[in-house]
């Protein structure tokens, strides 16, 4: 494969600079710039190869850094960054007390920070609901996650000034212009960012950034859940409002104007909008909150907008799906909104090609067709599932039951095609496959759930292997038998914190301010040839595991040269000059884990130089045939 040639533009101490970032590795290491990865937020990790099922249990600790305030998140990993310290891999996190953070992914060395607190709201700064913290008040606070612009030039995170920040990704310089920052809500201290910041691409090549906007826990307040959409590239907004959807605004505090007589409809699902490439739509869950679409109300309700933040251009969203029994889940506070729906990839000869998955607090999972969501399928707008609705795995044949407040995890099994749905609660976790009857409808079929404990995490996967993150334990599972392969104990408390996994490394915040990195070392299976000449030049393979791109060789302490990290299992160099005898090899990963192996130098010390050919003095008797010669080194006369 040809060298990966990656052109970025930084700053750096105020200098725009172009470098020119060359990769000699067959494998490059990829980006994780959003939660879940990517727009449609399915939480599957396709690009990982170096850490599967094969070696997740040798996983061991590699980092673990505090952090000044818990990241309530997941992280946003960004390749080949250029700073003031060199080019790095960097990690960014978002705090709940309005900072963004830049660490060195391999070190957790922190590179920059910023912070926007909410001293706007006042010289005490800002406090939920306005309750002071004299009388029991708490102060503001997000919980939402970073993501990276897809040119990696900048990055936005959420801040407790009601605004969202675009800073580079190099040296954390803000952008102040072109609109930026951009005001997400008008009453921060009654409505927060509690969702990750999810960036999509439709086809025009355009990109969008969606903020998601909530309220505190309690539902107090005067909040309405609304999407703030952003024009990456003009720096305009659009505002969509779960409830009163015909006021295309940012709402001030009641006696004001604009103001909507509703209150509630939060959108405070993990990913905030997802984006679905097959039906170019993004979509979004509501919770609580009143239902009448005639007068512009959507609780508990999922929302269809397009890719800029418009709806149907008649004051509401494209397209909706409302459960029949809304008022009751309203009642019982019983958010659908906890989870955004779970896109699912098309389906091949299936009735609905085009499938979401939407649980909430209820702890049901509902079959929904993205093309057609079900508000136009009966009169009071409400229903419209294509498939029976059915409780998650790990809520059957249990008294009770427990919502799931993470966000379902969709992975295709590249095996066999087969597609699966990860649903994690306070009871557990399970997996479940996409099946089809012979007429092509479709249900999920329940195939393995684990219920020893639970959490409201939200699940990843990454090259076959689950992971999944409870209070004080992270633990890795064959996401196709649910067989637990590795725990730690070394995480703390953990809330919405959910892992990440990049370029063979698993990261993972908690609620006791920390930051943790895992990693399994690499491995040899074999050096081929074992054997190499004394003069250098011979090419090397070693074969084994955890190759990732940035590992370093050497022989005997001295680099080598020609190194291509062709995958995670395989690299190859040009063995070094080496005397005759055993040569050491070191590979080490770009987290400073080891590996030795060795090969042996051979060959013989180089021939004697040829100095002149030259015929002998005459015979003392004619010889018997032809004629010798001598070939010698020279050598002084010797004198008379």
């Amino acid at each position: 494969m040809a060298m990966k040639h990656i052109m970025r533009t930084v700053t750096r101490a105020g200098i725009a600079l172009v470098l020119l970032l060359v990769s000699t590795s067959a494998t490059s290491a990829y980006d994780w710039p959003q939660f879940f990865g990517d727009a449609a937020h399915r939480g599957s990790n396709t690009q990982e190869n170096a850490l599967g099922v094969g070696n997740a249990a040798t996983l061991q600790s590699v980092f673990n850094v505090t952090l000044p305030a818990t990241a309530d998140g997941a992280p946003a990993y960004l390749a080949n960054v250029g700073t003031a310290g060199g080019t790095k891999d960097v990690l960014f996190v978002t705090t709940t007390d309005g900072r963004i953070i830049a660490f060195d992914a391999h070190t957790g060395a922190q590179i920059w920070a910023q912070q926007y607190p909410s001293s706007s709201y006042g010289p005490s700064g800002c406090s939920i609901n306005v309750v002071p913290p004299s009388t029991g008040g708490s102060p503001c606070f997000t919980t939402s996650s970073p993501a990276v612009d897809p040119n990696g030039l900048y990055v936005y995170s959420y801040g407790l000034d009601g605004k969202v920040h675009k800073y580079t990704t190099g040296a954390g310089a803000e952008t102040t212009t072109d609109g930026w920052p951009q005001i997400t809500t008008l009453k921060g201290f009654q409505e927060k960012g509690s969702s990750a910041l999810s960036i999509a691409t439709p086809p025009g090549g355009v990109s969008y950034l969606y903020v998601a906007t909530g309220g505190y826990p309690g539902d107090a307040g005067d909040y309405q859940g609304h999407i703030t959409t952003i024009n990456l590239t003009t720096g305009t907004q659009r505002v969509f409002n779960a409830t009163c959807t015909d006021q295309t605004v940012h709402f001030v505090q009641k006696t004001a104007t604009p103001d909507c007589s509703k209150v509630e409809t939060a959108v405070w699902a993990r990913p905030g909008v997802v984006y679905s490439a097959e039906t170019n739509r993004v979509y979004f869950s509501t919770g609580n909150g009143d239902f009448a679409p005639g007068s512009h109300w959507y609780g508990d309700s999922v929302l269809a907008l397009n890719p800029d933040g418009t709806g149907n251009g008649s004051g509401d969203p494209v397209d909706s799906y409302t459960p029949a029994n809304e008022q009751a889940l309203d009642d019982a506070d019983l958010d659908l909104g906890s989870a955004a729906p779970a896109l699912l990839p098309t389906v091949a000869n299936c009735t609905v090609p085009h499938l979401a998955v939407q649980t909430g607090k209820d702890g049901q999972l509902r079959l929904l067709n993205q093309d057609s969501l079900g508000f136009s399928r009966s009169l009071d707008h409400k229903g419209g599932e294509i498939a029976p609705i059915i409780p998650a795995p790990q809520n059957i044949g249990v008294s009770g039951f427990i919502g799931v407040n993470s966000q379902p995890v969709v992975w295709t099994n590249p095996a066999d095609g087969h597609i699966w749905l990860f649903v994690a609660n306070g009871r557990g976790i399970s997996g479940s496959q996409l099946v089809l009857d012979s007429s092509g409808n479709p249900s999920l079929s329940s195939v393995w759930k684990y219920t020893s404990v639970g959490s409201q995490s939200s699940p990843a996967v990454a090259n076959g292997v689950l992971y999944w993150a409870t209070n004080n334990s992270l633990r890795a599972f064959d996401a196709t038998s649910g067989t637990q392969l590795w725990q730690s104990t070394q995480p703390g408390a953990i809330h919405w914190q959910s892992p990440v996994v990049a370029n063979g490394v698993l990261y993972l915040s908690d609620s006791a301010n920390h930051l943790h990195a895992f990693a399994a070392p690499p491995t040899v299976s074999a050096v081929t040839p074992n054997q190499t000449s004394v003069f250098g030049g011979t090419p090397v393979a070693i074969t084994g595991s955890g190759f990732v791109a940035g590992s370093t060789v050497t022989v005997d302490g001295v680099g080598v040269s020609g190194l291509v990290i062709e995958n995670s299992s395989q690299l190859t160099f040009t063995a070094p000059a080496h005397a005759v005898g055993g040569a050491t090899v070191v590979i080490r990963t770009p987290v400073g884990q080891t590996v030795t192996t060795s090969y042996f130098a051979i060959g013989r010390p180089a021939a004697p130089t040829v100095a002149s050919v030259a015929n002998p003095a005459p015979p003392l008797r004619p010889a018997a045939t032809g004629t010798s010669v001598i070939i010698a080194d020279p050598v002084p006369p010797r004198r008379p």
